[in-house]
């Protein structure tokens, strides 16, 4: 007991951060967490699902946290009815919603903890768990790891849905969001892209959800999306959608630990600005006759090149999502073009399955990057001021490529056969045209902006922290009068 005349410790604010499967969630979740925890009086309880979650796929991610961020693992939910075929985003959310009673249990028992609940944050594909907050009187919002344009079409799909009946990819007309860059149906995110599937009756049913969160937190900031996030704070104000609050970016730091990485080690040995690296994400696979015409072309532009591989997949361009065909002691080495390996060394790195992203961009020797434009790597590249050559795969990568080259001005867009491949010959073309060409110049010179306006809003007085820091003191204020 304190002595008489003493203030009782201020009790902490405790968030509940709620991370879907999947690298694209997880890391800037984690990020969420570093953010909310370094603010005064604040602590966080990160959890995730055992499901698609090997030993230590996150452990350095989670080690890295402070000390007043805690993580929980849900126990792993069965999802073995589900037909071969089913798309990741169904497999998600299987477990998402089978995994609800232990996530209640859970809540629960930090609601009866001393520090109980202030707020409980789901980020996009979790907002089933918003019922689950909202039975318990816990208040909670969705925090969106891509672009706020992305949201509002997601938003609107239920409006499509209602309103047309053939594939989005027929519409004949643009799209047109208020504050968004106007996008044809094809454009629209993946998963909605065939009404048959049973995913596309998860997503309509997932966003109508969304009204139940008390505000979206998004991963974006205003010099990437002002129109949009004006457009969207006037819907808002009209009650059509919760607010939204632009608190990005959450990019994760540099690590140490990659620091003697070979890619890096070689990277050194490279004059500055000539290498164009190119990576698809934790998940984007390429088909076999596209990875052989990329080879070519990277080939026959002669530029220096950094290329994380995965295994080609004809039938799923999100194919390594969940780390698929790593363990089969087979090299996807082999499947590029026979003698490319040995005609490039000198000028070109190979690197299986991972690299350290973050770190690479940021390199003086890099000077392009070559994405499928998921909005974690996209916001790398703005943080290292490195422009883009936008390669779409799956999700709602299509919308963040539009984004990048027509509004951001930091991405050229390859031009591809009717069956979606592109050349050898348009490699080598958008390849030069980054690296030395004048379109390439103007797009390094706004990725350089970009850059500056992000660490201006990241800074104590920048936007983005003065919008983090009022969301923050809600949640403070509930708190205390939930201690009350």
């Amino acid at each position: 007991m304190a002595p008489e005349g003493t203030p009782a410790p201020e009790r902490s604010t405790h968030v509940v951060l709620l991370a879907c499967p999947g690298t694209g969630h997880v890391l800037p979740v984690a990020e969420l967490a570093r953010r909310v925890a370094g603010l005064d009086g604040f602590t966080v309880t990160l959890v995730t699902f055992t499901n698609f979650s090997s030993g230590d796929q996150y452990s350095s991610t989670f080690a890295s946290l402070p000390p007043s961020v805690s993580t929980a693992l849900l126990p792993e939910v069965s999802i073995d009815d589900l037909p071969a075929d089913a798309r990741a985003e169904t497999r998600i959310i299987a477990v998402v919603r089978r995994a609800l009673p232990h996530l209640r249990d859970l809540l629960r028992s930090l609601i009866d903890s001393p520090a109980g609940i202030a707020a409980f944050v789901p980020d996009l594909f979790c907002p089933w768990a918003l019922e689950v907050s909202a039975e318990l009187g816990v208040p909670g919002y969705t925090f969106c790891p891509t672009n706020l344009m992305a949201l509002s079409t997601i938003l609107h799909t239920p409006e499509l849905d209602r309103t047309t009946t053939c594939e989005f990819r027929d519409l004949p007309e643009l799209i047109r969001l208020p504050g968004c860059v106007p996008l044809h149906g094809s454009e629209l995110l993946d998963t909605i892209q065939d009404r048959a599937n049973p995913a596309y009756g998860l997503i309509v049913d997932l966003v109508k959800l969304y009204l139940l969160a008390q505000g979206f937190l998004v991963n974006t900031f205003d010099a990437m999306e002002h129109e949009t996030i004006v457009a969207f704070n006037d819907l808002s104000d009209e009650g059509v959608y919760p607010p939204a609050y632009a608190v990005g970016p959450f990019i994760r730091p540099r690590s140490e630990e990659s620091s003697e990485h070979n890619s890096l080690r070689w990277l050194d040995d490279q004059p500055d600005g000539s290498v164009l690296y190119m990576c698809f994400g934790s998940g984007g696979t390429l088909s076999r006759e596209q990875t052989d015409e990329l080879a070519a072309g990277l080939e026959a532009s002669r530029q220096r090149f950094l290329w994380v591989v995965q295994f080609p997949s004809d039938k799923d361009k999100s194919g390594a999502f969940f780390g698929g065909g790593r363990g089969d002691g087979d090299n996807p080495v082999k499947y590029l073009p026979e003698g490319f390996v040995e005609r490039t060394e000198g000028t070109g790195l190979v690197v299986l399955f991972w690299a350290p992203q973050v770190e690479i961009l940021s390199h003086p020797a890099v000077g392009g990057f070559v994405s499928h434009c998921g909005w974690n790597s996209t916001l790398e590249a703005v943080a290292a001021g490195v422009p883009t050559i936008a390669w779409p795969l799956y999700a709602e990568q299509r919308m963040n490529a539009k984004m990048l080259s027509e509004r951001a001005g930091m991405a050229l867009r390859p031009e591809a056969r009717e069956d979606g491949v592109v050349t050898r010959d348009e490699v080598a073309a958008v390849a030069r045209e980054l690296m030395v060409g004048e379109k390439g110049a103007s797009a390094r010179k706004k990725a350089r902006q970009l850059r500056e306006e992000m660490e201006k809003g990241l800074a104590p007085d920048g936007q983005s922290r003065k919008v983090f820091e009022a969301v923050a003191g809600t949640w403070k204020a509930a708190g205390n009068e939930t201690a009350a």
